[in-house]
């Protein structure tokens, strides 16, 4: 028998699961997120292990769902300086790269930056010619003064060829310093792309030190025979090797984790998800099984963004959140106690009125000691959760396509907080074991590739353009260890181009496909 270890960091709790080869839960553990994040993989991995009693060698899949990426783009810890080459002078010198951006996220992420010529007209033809020496010569003077380099050409959406070749004199001048190519990670819009493929470069360190750290971890408990993938934000994983060179894919993938163990727990391919964590929760959708993208450029961390991202809204409630009243008005959190909650809370002999302590209160949930709210008014615990029910379904209102009422599924640790009647929703399903619906969803996760690009159609067909399309997304799926005999199209978007003279169309396409088999 052949098990998978699922493991998500959340911002209180770190999960992690074991599951066999038929997806069969076999062991589950909820421990304190530690801050520095890494700890708690650890115990969070040994204490999983300690549960369960199986051969830790039969565990030959490994999956982290992490925070880390995220954390160091917030923090503004732990980021590669990054060289900047932006390829289309003199059409693009009007605005500098990261000029928008917060000036602590610039200020550790900046190695200095060039604009040069190179880079395409918007139906691909070229705008002006790269000229190799004037390259040579930036990437000299970058020498020594970066961790990794970003590599933006104007659309390069459309053609990446400069890029490539840009690429290659850097590794000559350079050597092994890490690259980041615009034309594999956003879309349509040079600053926004490039934003995303800067950032990209700054978490290269990061990125390597989360995936050895990961490695040496299960090594450490005896797991010594498992692939080791990280969690996507479209709901699947990726390589170790392939998360080194895309590590911004890791950004949000936890409320994406939650969502795919949703859907996996309760059989439901269409629905609206809520995950209940202990500081924030998260609303998103299922479609086909996946997680609903966004279609608007994603701030991350103050740098506007067009990179793929989960379609989310996020609440500032969870378990942990601080109840107050001021002037007779009742107002819930949006601040927490977050990891706390067992010091802090009422029902654990703590100081802080919390949300949790409110759903005790109400026979909604059985934590901790119940005696210990018992002075609490029913009329104000009631009034409270009336409050914290008008927050949530404002927030599922916003994800909603249609007024028409659609099912909701809850998950997550914080989800006994929430009422069986919501405004708007039809059936409200609590799935069992919803509480690591997140480690779940990492653990039971598929390997995608992705293309977002655009095609001329001069003298092609439609039909072979979309097969060249569907060819190169099973070729990224590939690259990020997808077993090639698995691979399906999941998501396939034609959108014709009507301003564009050479009769273009943008191609979305997702391929998504099971892990490669142990040998």
């Amino acid at each position: 028998m052949n098990y998978r270890l699922g493991i998500d960091v959340g911002g209180t709790n770190t999960d992690a699961v074991i599951i066999d080869d038929r997806f069969n839960l076999i062991s589950k553990i909820k421990t304190p997120t530690t801050k520095d994040v890494t700890t708690g993989i650890y115990n969070a991995i040994k204490g999983v292990l300690d549960q369960c009693g199986i051969d830790k060698k039969d565990i030959r899949f490994a999956m982290l769902g992490t925070t880390h990426c995220t954390n160091a783009i917030v923090e503004r810890k732990k980021l590669c300086k990054v060289g900047v080459l932006r390829m289309g002078k003199p059409a693009t010198e009007a605005i500098q790269p990261m000029v928008d951006w917060p000036s602590g996220l610039s200020g550790a992420v900046n190695g200095g930056f060039e604009i040069t010529y190179g880079g395409y007209e918007f139906d691909g033809r070229e705008l002006t010619r790269l000229d190799e020496e004037e390259l040579r010569g930036i990437f000299r003077r970058f020498k020594g003064k970066i961790d990794s380099l970003a590599i933006c050409a104007v659309f390069a959406s459309i053609r990446s060829d400069c890029e490539y070749k840009a690429m290659e004199i850097a590794k000559q001048e350079l050597g092994d310093l890490p690259v980041s190519l615009s034309s594999e990670i956003g879309s349509l819009g040079l600053i926004e792309r490039e934003n995303a493929t800067i950032l990209n470069a700054a978490l290269m360190k990061v990125a390597e030190t989360v995936t050895e750290g990961f490695i040496a971890g299960l090594k450490k408990e005896g797991v010594e025979n498992a692939n080791v993938y990280l969690c996507q934000n479209d709901g699947t994983v990726m390589s170790a090797e392939y998360t080194k060179r895309y590590p911004i894919l890791t950004v949000a993938c936890g409320p994406t984790n939650s969502i795919r163990g949703a859907s996996f727990l309760s059989k439901k391919r269409e629905a609206i998800v809520l995950d209940v964590g202990g500081t924030t929760s998260d609303i998103g959708v299922i479609t086909k099984g996946f997680p609903r993208e966004s279609s608007l450029a994603v701030d991350i961390g103050g740098a506007r963004t067009n990179f793929r991202m989960p379609d989310l809204v996020s609440i500032g409630f969870g378990g942990g959140t601080i109840i107050r009243e001021k002037d007779g008005e009742i107002q819930v959190g949006p601040d927490s106690v977050g990891y706390l909650l067992t010091e802090k809370a009422y029902v654990f002999g703590g100081d802080t009125l919390t949300a949790t302590d409110i759903a005790v209160r109400l026979d909604m949930a059985d934590i901790g000691d119940k005696s210990k709210v018992a002075f609490l008014d029913m009329g104000y615990a009631r009034r409270v959760m009336d409050k914290i029910m008008q927050i949530v379904t404002q927030g599922i209102d916003k994800m909603k396509l249609s007024k028409d009422e659609v099912n909701l599924i809850l998950v997550g640790g914080g989800s006994v907080l929430i009422q069986d009647r919501i405004e708007g929703i039809s059936e409200v399903i609590r799935p069992e074991n919803y509480d690591v619906a997140n480690a779940l969803g990492s653990a039971i996760a598929q390997v995608s590739g992705e293309l977002d690009r655009i095609f001329t159609l001069d003298g092609k067909t439609r039909e072979a353009v979309i097969e060249e399309a569907k060819n190169m997304a099973i070729g990224e799926a590939k690259k990020a260890g997808a077993d090639p005999d698995t691979i399906e199209i999941v998501e396939l978007e034609d959108i014709p181009l009507a301003y564009h003279p050479g009769n273009a169309t943008r191609i979305k396409v997702k391929a998504a496909g099971e892990l490669l088999p142990i040998q």
